[in-house]
């Protein structure tokens, strides 16, 4: 079963998070706007409310949070009701998928990595943002899990992990992007993304359909 029972109970303290750590959130989405490229047709799985879809022009998203599709929908997205491991969507339908902060809830990595191929024409894009398990950020949250709501019942990856999840999946040419270099509570203004991973707590991957 998707992890949707956090979110839905505490849909207004996540959107918070982003409000709260703003310097943070704008290093991340700038982050995977230097993988993300030109479409006409995106998705984002796992959506969310949209806080990485809206501005970075994904028109569809996917979520099995109804609360949290409703701040989505009203940041412009088509939202649909559904989970990663099943998409209701034909073959070859997007020119780019993006999952962001959503890798670790999912039930199936595979069959999740495995359906944003299937859904991706063959020239398109998945880029997937996420909290290296292995980074400083990645080892406080997992520290300190039973304090949050939505990392409990989360999986964490690293980079590694994700990278050869993503080429078993059937992605080739990957590319790597970090961010946040130091705890978000502490950053004044957003960071520059450097290339590679290793160094950064949020990490971007993207790779295209062998």
């Amino acid at each position: 079963m998707p992890i949707t029972e956090p979110f839905q109970e505490h849909t207004d303290r996540y959107e918070e998070w982003f409000e709260d750590h703003e310097a943070a959130y704008e290093s991340e989405l700038a982050a995977v706007e230097e993988l993300v490229p030109t479409m006409e047709r995106g998705l984002e799985i796992g959506v969310g409310s949209g806080r990485f879809a809206g501005p970075l022009g994904f028109d569809v998203g996917l979520d099995p949070s109804p609360n949290m599709l409703d701040h989505a929908r009203d940041r412009g997205i088509d939202v649909v009701v559904g989970v990663a491991e099943h998409l209701p969507f034909r073959e070859g339908r997007f020119d780019a998928a993006l999952i962001v902060t959503t890798i670790c809830f999912v039930d199936d990595v595979p069959a999740t990595l495995r359906e944003a191929n299937r859904v991706l024409a063959p020239d398109g894009r998945l880029v997937v943002g996420f909290v290296d398990k292995n980074s400083p950020l990645g080892e406080l949250y997992q520290e300190r899990r039973e304090e949050n709501p939505f990392y409990r019942d989360a999986t964490f990856l690293s980079t590694g992990e994700l990278a050869d999840a993503m080429e078993a999946a059937g992605f080739i040419d990957l590319e790597f992007r970090q961010t946040i270099f130091e705890n978000p509570a502490d950053l004044d203004a957003p960071e520059t993304a450097r290339q590679g991973y290793g160094d950064g707590s949020f990490v971007v991957v993207a790779g295209t359909p062998a």
